[in-house]
């Protein structure tokens, strides 16, 4: 299993989701995440790579993997914000490979 962290950035929106399938949705891709099974995940640059959700708005979680055993979950969105979501993510994963 691969040990899994969250951004302050991904864990607010998180925090904000009111929608409660959404949150169980997007915790089971994580699960499956960390557990070796991605599925639906497209690199989008930069060693980021996205999980997109097929619920509701079509959620997206963007994330960074060092090595074969930790992944970095930087922030998240939906389709309607995706441009400007990957942008951040691509920030955060510049920031957390310069620590």
């Amino acid at each position: 299993m691969k040990t899994i962290k969250q951004t302050s950035t991904y864990m607010t929106w998180e925090r904000k989701l009111k929608d409660q399938r959404a949150k169980a949705a997007i915790a089971a891709r994580v699960f499956r995440l960390a557990n070796g099974l991605p599925g639906d995940v497209s690199p989008v640059g930069q060693g980021v790579s996205e999980l997109r959700i097929h619920y509701g708005p079509g959620y997206r979680v963007y994330f960074a993997q060092r090595g074969e055993e930790y992944v970095l979950l930087l922030c998240g969105g939906d389709k309607s914000t995706q441009t400007r979501d990957i942008e951040a993510a691509k920030k955060l994963a510049i920031d957390w490979r310069q620590k």
